[in-house]
């Protein structure tokens, strides 16, 4: 196989890995398990928990944690019950670092949290504990550098596994940080919240992030004419399919 046509397939293989697991990430840890912006039958909610394992591999996620703790950063923005803040941290390296020791101690359920912020979000922790094992962790990351090695790689395109690996907190970084130093503001919204860019087809529509600390109950992320959340098409299909059922709660409802 020609080096083109390799670079060509594992590039191919990172963007659909990046989006996928991306999209898991923003319609279900975050739209439906920390905002509730609609509900789903339990069948439902067991497969968007197995897509979220396939999709995000060492980086999974469990739905119960995120939307704990994203409740959290809703109801604490920027100040220091804020589990990831970049007020408070000096880099980028510090928030992520303390948004982990926060997330594992939700995910442990030791971290003393408000009934509300728990109040139905979805739990499968018997799953989580299979697919966040170490275990399970390392067989994925087995799983990426098998992918890179069966292909002939090139070298230079091993540096691409790290992200495989690490892929949620990519994501997270991007929104969490990023997206409280540079953009713009429609909102002047009690935190740092900005909007990175107008037609957001990067993180699916997750960095219109002022848009959503103003309207937290709003599926679409999506305000002013010239912005696009490419997310919120899927949302109104799904619906319109009965996989999900939106629930037209105030816009400002975040929980």
């Amino acid at each position: 196989m020609e080096t083109q046509t390799i670079v060509i397939i594992l590039v191919g293989f990172f963007i659909l890995h990046w989006y996928s697991s991306l999209f898991f990430q923003s319609l279900f840890h975050h739209r439906y398990a920390a905002h509730g912006m609609f509900r789903m039958s339990n069948f439902w909610e067991k497969t968007f928990h197995i897509g979220s394992f396939i999709t995000q591999g060492s980086s999974y996620l469990s739905p119960y944690a995120y939307g704990v703790l994203h409740r959290l950063h809703h109801a604490f923005a920027d100040t220091e019950k804020d589990p990831h803040s970049p007020i408070f941290d000096k880099d980028v390296f510090h928030m992520m670092w303390r948004t982990r020791k926060i997330y594992n101690e939700i995910d442990q359920e030791i971290a003393v949290v408000g009934e509300k912020f728990k109040k139905g979000v979805p739990k499968w922790r018997k799953f989580d504990k299979f697919a966040e094992s170490k275990f399970t962790r390392l067989a994925w990351v087995a799983v990426y550098i098998a992918i890179y090695f069966l292909f002939n790689s090139p070298w230079w395109l091993y540096v691409l596994i790290p992200i495989h690996v690490l892929m949620s907190p990519v994501h997270g970084v991007i929104v969490n940080w990023f997206s409280h130093k540079y953009g713009y503001r429609n909102y002047d919204v009690k935190d740092t919240s900005t909007n990175l860019m107008p037609v957001d087809l990067l993180m699916w529509g997750e960095c219109l992030h002022n848009n959503h600390h103003k309207f937290g109950g709003r599926p679409n992320f999506k305000v002013k004419w010239f912005e696009f959340d490419p997310m919120y098409p899927f949302i109104i299909i799904m619906d319109k399919l009965r996989i999900i059922r939106l629930n037209h709660k105030p816009e400002t409802q975040y929980m």
